[in-house]
């Protein structure tokens, strides 16, 4: 065997166990719901409906983990997308198992709320007030564990430095501490602690412990699964409305900015570019909402709450889309594609690459009025830190503005090829691209199956963005190509 494909070996290697770990931690994972039997006993025949995939993603994980150890290897970013693309792949199609056992769907209606969940969308095709509570919590644990990555950021904290390509590929390349594992560690405090927080305050506010724990890891992760037909409406509390609120705005909280506050850096919170541009946007949205609200949707409490989970990606509703008239629409389909900040569980375009390109138009705006011999530097506020703008970031941010565009103009192609209004098709598939979850009512279970396929198909890139995807299934294309040549270099 030539070096090259010794080397090449050795990689995948790599990659085939760190996959396999990534399988085995969900594998673990499916096992949680079963704690839902505490309180259905009755609904203790499902069990098998759980255990059996629960057994297969374990055992695989665990023979490709075990079997194929990487020793010392360290993941590249590029090694580190095609663990990510193959794990999220096998854990989506496998997820789709207990759905198919417990609620008797068939495939292509499992696969699509398996993909839901795991990428935070929150779109459905159950009748909630008739699923088993095993169901139900399936269906928000795969929202908690897809928010931020669990799997990857479990995987990176027991990695150590080989698990950096991992997070990085997984969209979370921001370091809250120097070393690796302890940032992965921090991350998963932070998103526990919210999760916690938001449990409690559920409970108090006049929620069971079911529903209070369904709907706090649906919330951090901003995910939008409810146990309720009805969602956040079920309760009619404005309390409970204003507690859903402020976890939804910190689901979508970069990581890093909320890492430095906890730490007394209160100015990355005040000084940040996204959270400025946050701000503004949700107060523009809440008070265009606010005037096109009709029928049931009147008043500016309304108003707010459908504006934060729409530009936080939640999804959540205390009224149904419509009663917002065509300019809500608009408005609500303008926040889905903005989308919550980087380093965050929420999905869109995320309002960084959102600031850098406004910034530009900005800088652009100006040029046109100073000389030519006057160099204007640009820079936003990330992090707690100012970043200078150049033209690689520029490019960066509108080459994935374009891909984003014409992906969601595809998609929504394909729904209106399959009936719907173009107006309709537009809000349904950038709900599912953004990682939203807010429908007109073209997703449910009488939906044609190509029009879920598409669906799934936008929630999944929306999730795993773009370039990385793209990126990984090149380079798995180079390299079967390289290992298919008889006589390598």
């Amino acid at each position: 065997m030539s070096a090259a494909r010794q080397e090449l070996a050795g990689k995948y290697r790599a990659v085939s166990a760190y996959t396999g770990l990534v399988l085995l931690i969900c594998g673990l994972l499916m096992l949680l719901p079963l704690a839902g039997l505490i309180e259905e006993p009755r609904e203790a025949a499902d069990v098998w409906g759980f255990l059996a995939p629960a057994l297969v993603l374990a055992g695989l994980g665990l023979g490709l983990w075990r079997g194929l150890g990487p020793g010392d290897a360290a993941l590249t970013v590029r090694e580190g997308r095609v663990v990510v693309l193959f794990g999220w792949l096998g854990v989506c199609l496998v997820s789709a198992w207990p759905f198919m056992a417990v609620m008797n769907l068939p495939l292509h209606l499992a696969v699509f709320e398996s993909v839901s969940g795991w990428s935070t969308t929150g779109l459905s095709i159950l009748d909630v007030e008739a699923a088993p509570r095993t169901i139900l919590l399936w269906r928000s644990v795969t929202q908690f564990a897809g928010g931020a990555g669990l799997a990857v950021i479990m995987l990176a904290s027991i990695a150590g430095p080989a698990g950096s390509g991992l997070t990085e590929a997984a969209g979370r390349s921001e370091q809250l501490v120097p070393n690796v594992r302890s940032s992965a560690r921090t991350v998963l405090g932070i998103y526990l602690a919210y999760a916690l927080a938001a449990t409690a305050s559920y409970r108090v506010l006049g929620m069971d412990l079911f529903d209070a724990v369904n709907h706090a890891m649906a919330t951090v992760s901003t995910g939008g699964f409810s146990t309720r037909a009805a969602s956040i409406g079920y309760w009619n509390s404005m309390g409970l409305e204003a507690a859903v609120m402020v976890f939804m705005l910190l689901g979508s909280l970069n990581f890093l900015t909320a890492h430095l506050v906890v730490h007394g850096r209160a100015s990355a919170l005040f000084k940040g570019s996204e959270v400025r541009l946050a701000a503004l946007l949700l107060a523009l949205g809440a008070a265009l909402l606010a005037l096109s609200g009709q029928g049931a949707c009147p008043g500016l409490r309304r108003a707010l709450f459908a504006a934060v989970s729409a530009a936080s990606t939640t999804g959540f509703t205390t009224s149904p889309c419509p009663g917002f008239g065509p300019l809500g629409l608009l408005v609500m389909l303008l926040l889905m594609i903005a989308g919550g900040q980087t380093g965050s569980t929420a999905g869109g375009l995320k309002q960084y690459r959102l600031a850098i390109l406004l910034r530009e138009l900005g800088l652009e705006l100006r040029r046109t009025f100073l000389p030519k011999a006057v160099v204007k530097e640009a820079f936003i506020c990330h992090g707690g830190e100012r970043i200078f703008l150049d033209e690689a970031m520029f490019r960066r941010c509108g080459a994935f503005l374009l891909l984003y565009l014409l992906v969601l103009v595809c998609g929504t192609g394909v729904l209106a090829l399959h009936g719907a209004p173009l107006g309709d098709a537009l809000f349904e598939f950038a709900s599912a691209q953004g990682t939203v979850g807010l429908s007109v009512g073209l997703t449910g279970p009488d939906a044609a199956p190509g029009v879920l396929w598409t669906e799934a198909c936008g929630m999944f890139l929306g999730r795993l963005e773009f370039f990385a995807i793209i990126s990984a299934i090149i380079k798995v294309a180079r390299d079967l190509r390289l290992a298919a040549r008889k006589n390598g270099p």
